[in-house]
C-alpha cells in the first residue's frame, strides 16, 4: 500500500508564506512524477505545479514567481514553497505522485487527504 501524507497548512496574511511537504511512504519501488493541486470552494480540482523525476518543474501562470516545487529523492518527499500569497490561493492543497508499488510492479497515480491553506487578514 502507499500512502502521502501532507503536511504544512494553516492561516497566513496576504503576502506572507507557506511551505507545504508530502511524503509517500508504503511498498514504493520508485517514484516518477508528483506535483501539487488546489481546490477553493465550488470549484474544480486545478493543477499547481509539478516536477519530474529529473527535477524539471512546471507551474500555472498564476503562482509563477511565487511558488516553488522541489523534491527530496532520498526521503520520498515535495515541498511547495509559496511566498507572496494571496486571498485567491485560499483553497484546499492536494499532492498527487505516479508511483510504482514494488510489491505489485505497476504504477499508481495517488493522492494525499489534503491541506487547508487560507490567506486572509
Amino acid at each position: 500500500q502507499v500512502l502521502l501524507v501532507e503536511s504544512g497548512g494553516g492561516l497566513v496574511q496576504p503576502g506572507g508564506s507557506l511551505r507545504l511537504s508530502c511524503t509517500a511512504s508504503g511498498t514504493i519501488s520508485s517514484i516518477h512524477a508528483m506535483g501539487w493541486y488546489r481546490q477553493a470552494p465550488g470549484k474544480q480540482r486545478d493543477l499547481v505545479a509539478t516536477i519530474t523525476s529529473g527535477d524539471t518543474s512546471n507551474y500555472v501562470d498564476s503562482v509563477k514567481g511565487r511558488f516553488t516545487i522541489s523534491r527530496d529523492h532520498v526521503k520520498n518527499t515535495v515541498h511547495l514553497q509559496m511566498n507572496s500569497l494571496k486571498p485567491e490561493d485560499t483553497a484546499v492543497y492536494y499532492c498527487n505522485a505516479d508511483i510504482r508499488s514494488l510489491r505489485t510492479i505497476r504504477t499508481g497515480n495517488y493522492w494525499g487527504q489534503g491541506t487547508q491553506v487560507t490567506v486572509s487578514s
